[in-house]
């Protein structure tokens, strides 16, 4: 493939993805992450930057850890 050098391979992805290359290699095993634009090497998969661009991984749903929860206050009972 000419465009060798335009290629990411799972270090760029993760550094774009923000989480580290065991991650993003576990992403691609369970299929989370977009089809390789070359898959010529099994063990090398490589993409284009724009395959990313408006790509957005899956969640596994809310992430209550970002928000704050609300609060019950209690009055207390005599």
């Amino acid at each position: 493939m000419a465009d060798d050098q335009r290629l990411w391979g799972y270090p760029e992805v993760a550094a774009h993805l923000g989480i580290s290359v065991g991650a993003t290699r576990s992403r691609k095993s369970r299929g989370s992450l977009p089809s390789p634009d070359d898959d010529s090497m099994p063990d090398r998969p490589r993409w284009k930057p724009s395959t990313f661009q408006n790509w957005r991984p899956v969640g596994r749903g809310f992430r209550s850890d970002l928000h704050g929860s609300p609060r019950q206050e209690t009055t207390p009972t005599d």
